[in-house]
């Protein structure tokens, strides 16, 4: 097989065009393949020059050797003998440098091989290494890409360029439904080496995707005018934002909620209808409590600063809301603030009732139902009727009916 210079450079150069590796380094790494060879050759390469023309696509090497007196060479590598010497240049004097080209082709063909196969690996681990320092300068960008595979554990996802992205289950919204080729859009959380290849991680249900978001919906945020203190996510369920403006005559809940919600709505739709709270943030603690346990209204506060516990009293009407479905809105309450946070009915002198609803996680909603089905929407509305009255105007066992008085009775006491 016939080897010159400039096969070898050109196969680099195939690798050029598809790679983005500079000149310099591509010289640099040809050049580091050849000393290798050379050293295997001739044990050593300190002087032999190698030329790469990187225009041209050619290499060229030379190899440099003192001329000595005949029968006094003592290193067959950098000497030779003066006898050798004038057959190649006549006028050639003992003390003189010979430089002589060396062919790649006297290297032998599996040498060759050797070498293209050294440069396709050190090329491709470049590659590696640039690709991995890309995206660890990205790390916190959204970044938009296409399914390329959905496996259970994880999706593949490719972006422009062809890099995989991976986004494990974990980090999918629970009602994000992928398959192949759909565009997907996420936030680039880490990047790692897996199996000697780089892994670049990226999720939706991190906080900071949805600070992205904001900050691609609302100028505000990416101008500095406005900054999110703190944001804490059930991903697809629920999310508290608090933010803060360094402008008074700014709004900064209205500026990232916009007219008629046309700046969260965006939000909203990509993160599979999360409902988003943004409040006000503020260093008034109390005051922060009860803007985070928003819908609710809250009538009030005491803390215990050591403890970091918050004991809020509500009206009656107002305790489901400040739970939240599943206790949603409380636990989020919570991590935002940093308090535990614990709930009270305000129980005023006047009479208060509560709604029957606030009792679902402890009556099954069957008898709920069929309580209302005789007109009893509250509490007291059951407790007025009698245990007999009870088990003929409904469906009821006397057993439940007894047991349903005793759950109601028992919030009153």
């Amino acid at each position: 097989m016939s080897m010159n210079s400039l096969d070898i450079v050109e196969s680099f150069g195939d690798f050029k065009d598809v790679k983005n590796i500079d000149r310099v380094t591509m010289m640099r790494v040809l050049e580091d393949v050849f000393r290798g060879m050379l050293k295997k050759k001739y044990g050593n390469d300190e002087n032999f020059d190698i030329i790469i023309n990187a225009e041209k696509g050619d290499l060229e090497i030379w190899r440099n050797r003192s001329i000595v007196e005949d029968g006094m060479v003592e290193d067959e590598n950098k000497e030779i003998e003066y006898s050798e010497a004038v057959k190649i240049e006549p006028d050639f004097e003992v003390g003189e440098e010979l430089a002589e080209e060396v062919k790649i082709i006297s290297f032998g063909r599996r040498a060759i091989q050797a070498a293209k196969q050294n440069l396709f690996n050190r090329i491709v681990e470049i590659e590696k290494e640039d690709v991995l320092q890309k995206y660890k300068d990205r790390e916190g960008e959204i970044i938009n890409g296409e399914v390329y595979q959905v496996w259970k554990k994880e999706i593949l996802v490719l972006d422009d360029e062809g890099n995989e992205l991976v986004l494990p289950k974990s980090e999918q919204i629970p009602a994000d439904y992928y398959k192949k080729g759909d565009s997907i859009r996420a936030v680039i959380t880490h990047v790692e080496y897996r199996n000697n290849n780089p892994l670049i991680l990226i999720s939706r249900t991190a906080p900071m995707f949805l600070e992205r978001l904001f900050e691609n919906e609302v100028p505000e945020i990416s101008d500095g005018l406005i900054s999110i203190k703190n944001i804490v996510r059930e991903p697809g369920e629920r999310a508290k934002v608090a933010v803060e403006s360094y402008d008074d005559r700014i709004d900064p809940v209205g500026a990232c909620v916009g007219m008629k919600g046309s700046r969260i709505h965006g939000i909203v739709r990509e993160l599979r209808n999360e409902n988003i709270d943004v409040i006000n943030f503020t260093t008034n603690r109390t005051l922060y409590i009860t803007r985070a346990l928003s819908p609710a209204k809250v009538t009030s506060i005491t803390l215990d600063e050591e403890k970091k516990r918050a004991s809020v009293f509500l009206k009656p009407d107002q305790v489901s809301l400040a739970i939240g479905k599943s206790g949603l809105n409380i636990k989020l309450a919570a991590r935002l603030t940093g308090y535990e946070i614990d709930v009270f009915r305000e129980n005023d002198d006047e009479e208060y009732d509560i709604d029957l609803e606030e009792f679902a996680d402890e009556i099954d909603n069957w008898i709920l139902d069929e309580l209302k089905s005789i007109g009893c929407d509250t509490a007291k509305s059951v407790l007025a009727l009698s245990v007999d009255e009870m088990v003929r105007r409904t469906e009821l066992e006397e057993e439940t009916v007894k047991e349903v008085m005793s759950i109601l009775r028992a919030e009153f006491e």
